[in-house]
């Protein structure tokens, strides 16, 4: 079974991550940052970075959510196999 590193660095699941993270981050952003960034022009270094973490914990949120999800599913599917199948002349 592939690891939670594994599913979290595959391509779909960057992807995924980063178009979440672009968008919820861009709101959020837009939410507590607009004024200063756009009307008074002061935003200090630590605003910037404290932009940067307003993209990248929902980034992190999509990620381990889309990950766990994998793992789970993965679970699920392996006992499924184990079974025997369904009789259907019912």
């Amino acid at each position: 079974m592939r690891t939670f590193l594994q599913i979290a660095t595959e391509r779909g699941t960057v992807a995924t991550s980063a178009k979440v993270a672009l968008f919820v981050g861009t709101i959020l952003g837009l939410i507590n940052y607009a004024d200063r960034i756009f009307l008074h022009c002061d935003m200090r270094a630590l605003d910037w970075v404290k932009l940067a973490v307003t993209y990248f914990v929902p980034y992190c949120v999509a990620t381990y959510g889309a990950a766990r999800y994998a793992i789970r599913h993965a679970k699920d599917n392996l006992g499924n196999d184990v079974l025997p199948a369904a009789d259907t002349n019912d």
